[in-house]
C-alpha cells in the first residue's frame, strides 16, 4: 500500500491507496474529481457565521481507498472509500463512499400525432427492461438511462438500444435538462455547489442523474407496431428490451425505479408551473 498527499488539501490530507491503483489513476477519475471539489468546496462553506457548524467544522483528515472496479480491465469504473471527517470535538461524519460518477436518464415520450396538440392525452413513455443484479432482477423496468463517460457525455446503451429497435435517434441538443429547469443554482460561494441532478443514495454513493426530457408526436400506426414489436423481443432473450406504457399510469409501474418516480414527478411540477 503507498500513501501521497492530496493536493490543495488543508489541513493536509494522507490518501493511502490499494495496490492495483496509482496516484495518477485515482486523481485522474472523474468521479474522485468531482467528489472530492464538491466536498471541499461544502467543508469550506463552515467558514460563515451563520452555518450550522461554524462553531466546530468538521475537516476531511484522511481517505483510504478499498477497492476499485475496472471497466474491461483498463479503465477505472468504481472505487469504494473511507473518508475521515471529524470536529476539533472528536465527532465523526459517516464516510463510506461508494464512487461511480454520474448518469443520464431520460424521459421519453411519444404522442400519436393525430391526437390533438398541447394536451396529455394517449401519451406513452419508453421503458427499458434489462436484468439488475444488485437489485437480484432479470427484468426490471426503468427509465432508459446510462452512465456519463470520461468526457460528460451521455454513453449509455439504452440510447443505442432505442435507435436500434425504433429506429429513434435522439439527439443531445434535443433534450431538455428538467433539473436544471427545477433545481435553482448556488447562487453564491456560501451555497453548496452539489449537483444540477437527483441523488438516488447519497447516504452511500456520489451518483448524480440528471433528469432529460423528450417528446415526439409520432404516426398511430408506428405506435402500435413498436408496441408489439418491443414486447415481442422478450420472448427471444435479449437482454435488453423497450417497452411503451402509458404515461398517465408509469408512477405504478415505476414505483421500484427512483428515476420513473423523480422524472414522472418531476415533469408533472414544470407542467404546473409553466415551465415546459
Amino acid at each position: 500500500m503507498s500513501t501521497f498527499t492530496l493536493p490543495n488539501s488543508e489541513p493536509k490530507v494522507p490518501v493511502n491507496l490499494i495496490p492495483e491503483l496509482t496516484e495518477d489513476q485515482l486523481l485522474s477519475f472523474p468521479a474522485f474529481k468531482v467528489w472530492i471539489s464538491t466536498l471541499q468546496h461544502s467543508l469550506s462553506t463552515q467558514q460563515d457565521p451563520s452555518h450550522a457548524f461554524n462553531s466546530a467544522p468538521y475537516k476531511l483528515r484522511k481517505i483510504d481507498i478499498q477497492s476499485a472496479d475496472f471497466f474491461g480491465g483498463k479503465r477505472l469504473g468504481f472505487l469504494k472509500l473511507k473518508a475521515e471527517i471529524s470536529n476539533d470535538k472528536g465527532e465523526n461524519l459517516p464516510g463510506s463512499v461508494f464512487l461511480r460518477g454520474g448518469s443520464v436518464a431520460m424521459l421519453l415520450i411519444l404522442q400519436p400525432d393525430d391526437v390533438r396538440e398541447n394536451t396529455e392525452r394517449e401519451k406513452h413513455v419508453i421503458l427499458t427492461v434489462q436484468p439488475r443484479i444488485p437489485a437480484g432482477s432479470l427484468a426490471l423496468a426503468e427509465l432508459p438511462a446510462g452512465m456519463l463517460d470520461d468526457s460528460g457525455t451521455f454513453a449509455g446503451a439504452a440510447a443505442k438500444e432505442i435507435a436500434e429497435e425504433t429506429g429513434l435517434g435522439i439527439p443531445e441538443s434535443d433534450l431538455i435538462n428538467m433539473t436544471e429547469l427545477a433545481i435553482p443554482r448556488a447562487s453564491s460561494d456560501k451555497d453548496e455547489h452539489i449537483q444540477q441532478a437527483v441523488y438516488p443514495s447519497p447516504g452511500g454513493s456520489d451518483e448524480f442523474i440528471p433528469l432529460f426530457l423528450w417528446q415526439k408526436r409520432v404516426p398511430r400506426d408506428q405506435l402500435k407496431e413498436w408496441q408489439g414489436k418491443l414486447t415481442g423481443l422478450r420472448k427471444h432473450g435479449e437482454k435488453i428490451t423497450l417497452m411503451l406504457y402509458p404515461l398517465e399510469h408509469v408512477w405504478k409501474l415505476g414505483g421500484r425505479d427512483a428515476k420513473i418516480l423523480s422524472a414522472w414527478a418531476m415533469y408533472h411540477g414544470l407542467k404546473r408551473d409553466g415551465r415546459l
